[in-house]
């Protein structure tokens, strides 16, 4: 499996992109709704989610656009919606090879979504262009092509199958976080966290008004800072 992997990169991104791709499609399809509501037109909104893969983000950026916002609120509103990605760029600027080519951390840079990052992040060894582009090529059309058809077709399709096939998405995160978690304590610790204080955040008082995108940035810092403080890493020594 190793070798298939280091042979042929694209392939194995676009397999893993699968699953996150229906899971799109369905959430895609429901965000659809939202900006037809808000007045776009099929192909503004296929255009729109080509251009942001971001869900919370176009959800606000639909809102403020039907409500009619100056550009200068829609384009703070989605900045702060979305701060989280700068986060997950800056983990992914850690994997990436000295060597790489401009382009491809530009390239890279236009898709790191929530799913995307969290299968990159979980290969070995430093990042490789061609998985991260062999998920988009799966994940961002149907991201972009479900918002279009929930825009022409957001009525009739039940909400029980929309919200079905969206389990692929959970599906993904299981697979992706159980394998380290059984095999190192920090990382467990790291995850049982990231769900006993997520839920208390959207729950407590004061914390619960932040938006989900603000919660979710100090809870990474917070839950990072103290699970490096608790299990520092020895740094790599030069030679043998």
């Amino acid at each position: 499996m190793d070798k298939q992997i280091k042979l042929n990169p694209f392939a194995q991104g676009v397999r893993d992109g699968i699953p996150i791709a229906l899971g799109y499609f369905a959430v895609a399809f429901s965000l659809g709704i939202a900006a037809r509501d808000a007045g776009l037109t099929p192909w503004q909104g296929f255009l729109a989610s080509l251009l942001c893969t971001a869900s919370a983000g176009e959800y606000a950026l639909f809102t403020l656009v039907g409500a009619g916002a100056a550009y200068w609120e829609v384009a703070l509103v989605t900045l702060i919606t979305n701060a989280r990605y700068f986060l997950m760029s800056c983990a992914l600027s850690q994997r990436i090879s000295p060597t790489m080519k401009d382009r491809h951390r530009w390239l890279v840079g236009t898709a790191v979504t929530d799913e995307i990052f969290g299968i990159s992040i979980a290969r070995p060894g430093p990042l490789e262009p061609k998985y991260h582009y062999g998920a988009m090529a799966v994940a961002v059309p149907a991201w972009a092509i479900g918002t279009a058809l929930g825009i022409l077709l957001g009525t009739i399709l039940p909400p029980r199958v929309v919200s079905a096939l969206s389990v692929a998405l959970y599906g993904m995160f299981l697979a992706i976080i159980v394998p380290p978690a059984r095999k190192e304590v920090s990382v467990a610790l790291c995850v049982v966290l990231g769900f006993l204080l997520s839920w208390a955040a959207g729950v407590l008082p004061g914390v619960k008004t932040l938006s989900a995108g603000m919660r979710t940035i100090c809870l990474t810092v917070g839950i990072s800072a103290l699970i490096a403080l608790l299990f520092p890493r020895k740094e790599e020594q030069d030679g043998p």
